[in-house]
């Protein structure tokens, strides 16, 4: 009779850490999604005139590099979004990097990193 139950407890906690696995790994998905929903379409339209203009003022009009580094998905690919987004937070100062905490909310950088790590759509970026 143990034996029946621990075998069965077992197979309980490997379906709990798969269901948990198969969760996390959907994370980003969700996430991106939710920041989109949160964003409404006209503000959107103005963090990528931000991202354009503020930012490739250093970044290069094209974003592909000026006197900040490219900010295309292949220049940005293997770096983690949280760097992403303290840089973008905190700024750099020893770079001339300014922060823009108080400017942009977390939601609205997150959003921005994303759209740069897949690049925008109408080819400006690339």
């Amino acid at each position: 009779m143990k034996a029946g139950r621990l075998t069965a407890g077992m197979n309980g906690k490997y379906f709990n850490l798969i269901f948990l696995a198969a969760v996390c790994l959907s994370l980003p998905y969700v996430s991106a999604h939710a920041m989109a929903q949160t964003i409404d379409e006209a503000r959107q339209q103005e963090l990528l005139h931000l991202l354009r203009q503020d930012c490739g003022s250093c970044h290069g009009m094209t974003l592909k590099g000026g006197l900040g580094p490219a900010l295309t998905p292949e220049a940005l690919e293997g770096k983690p979004n949280d760097y992403l987004r303290d840089t973008i937070i905190l700024g750099r100062p020893e770079q001339a990097m300014p922060p823009w905490q108080g400017i942009l909310s977390e939601d609205e950088v997150s959003w921005l990193v994303e759209q740069m790590k897949t690049g925008l759509n109408d080819g400006e970026s690339k």
